[in-house]
């Protein structure tokens, strides 16, 4: 049997919201694009809604939003994929790296506390929802990430990424922060094939990010083409981007929205199958939830495989390869890759709970639709490789 890491499922109004596209003439960014933000600004509960090509440039967007510039330094967890930094950069700025908890991979209130008190000149926090499951935003007493970040006037923007359609003490992600970034990449828990948004309740904030998206333009292009005045008739008021969502992009968006509670529900009862016939595994330690299973998106299944385990995770994932089952590594620390170790110094000593998550750290097959055969085959898989006789 073959078992991929990730399976697009697509059985909804796909196809249909697409003819409709193709039909009217108009590909690029018009009427899905903007019936897409609407109906996922009402999913997540935020005012605005800001749909661009990809999560990186939802990220780069944000920054440039709350005014990020050279010199400035952007906290950054570790255990992240390489853009949470890398838009960064692209403005100038620095990220300054720390650790992350390591049952869960987040960044917790103490370790956003101890960096801001170590580092005063932060103007941001990069907030990472790793997995699915949202970090600690705000508690009854104040003491949150966001909390702690408002009250020393510290902008904080989630990398949210993995975590639609995920929940902190009952509110959607999407609604917390001062910008939250999302990502509809083809592996991700809906999907566009490439694509991201942006929400905010912030009405500036959100002006400058329609703005920026398409080449500093006044006027949306679809404004152009359907409003009274001239279409030719628009100023540039900055040098802005080109990370727009084309309409095909939207149509198939709009579709995967329509079911994404079915989607997440389906990794849901994936994720309690696996966790039912793996706990028992020596050496292999299974996701921490510090979020109720249904606030969860469940984008991942990450694992450890610790000092107890049979196989060292490169020779566990060669051999699950080897029987057809796909799997993935999230992530290689940002602290060990070239770029970052070089330009900022980096040891991994400095890292010690990413250092443990990397040494074992891999991430199982997991996806709506996912069979009770294949669910099967991948745990018959793990468990003969790592029980001993």
């Amino acid at each position: 049997m073959k078992v991929p890491f990730a399976r697009v499922f697509c059985d909804g109004n796909e196809l249909k919201y697409v003819q409709e596209v193709l039909a009217s003439g108009w590909l690029t960014t018009a009427g899905k694009t903007f019936e897409f933000e609407k109906r996922f600004a009402a999913a997540v509960n935020s005012k605005h809604a800001c749909a661009v090509n990809s999560c990186t440039a939802a990220l780069h967007l944000a920054l440039e939003a709350i005014g990020i510039g050279p010199g400035d330094q952007v906290l950054v967890p570790t255990m992240t994929f390489t853009a949470t930094a890398e838009v960064v950069r692209y403005l100038g700025a620095d990220p300054v790296f720390v650790d992350v908890d390591y049952a869960t991979r987040l960044l917790t209130p103490e370790i956003v506390i101890r960096a801001l008190d170590t580092h005063p000149h932060l103007k941001a926090v990069m907030v990472v929802h790793f997995g699915g499951q949202a970090a600690c935003l705000t508690t009854a007493n104040q003491s949150g990430i966001l909390d702690v970040c408002r009250a020393r006037g510290v902008r904080v923007i989630e990398d949210a990424a993995h975590a639609f359609p995920a929940k902190w003490d009952g509110r959607m992600i999407g609604s917390f922060g001062d910008i939250t970034c999302f990502s509809f990449y083809a592996n991700k828990t809906i999907t566009t094939g490439e694509g991201g948004m942006l929400t905010t309740n912030d009405d500036q904030l959100a002006k400058r990010v329609k703005v920026m998206r398409l080449h500093g333009i006044d006027r949306d292009i679809w404004n152009r083409f359907t409003a009274e005045k001239a279409s030719w008739e628009y100023d540039v008021i900055a040098p802005g981007f080109k990370y727009n969502m084309p309409d095909i992009n939207a149509a198939i968006g709009l579709a995967q929205l329509e079911r994404a509670e079915f989607f997440r529900s389906e990794r849901q009862r994936a994720v309690e199958y696996y966790f039912k016939h793996l706990q028992d595994v020596p050496g292999l330690e299974l996701p921490h939830s510090h979020v109720p299973a249904v606030d969860h998106a469940w984008h991942l299944f990450p694992l450890v495989l610790n000092e107890r385990a049979a196989l060292d995770r490169n020779r566990f994932i060669e051999a699950l390869g080897a029987q057809g089952v796909g799997t993935s590594v999230h992530y290689k620390p940002l602290h060990r890759m070239t770029y970052y170790r070089e330009r900022y110094q980096l040891r991994p000593e400095e890292f010690p709970n990413a250092e443990r998550i990397w040494r074992g750290c891999v991430t199982l097959p997991l996806y709506a639709g996912m069979t009770p055969a294949e669910l099967d085959y991948v745990i018959r898989a793990v468990r003969e490789l790592l029980t001993p006789g």
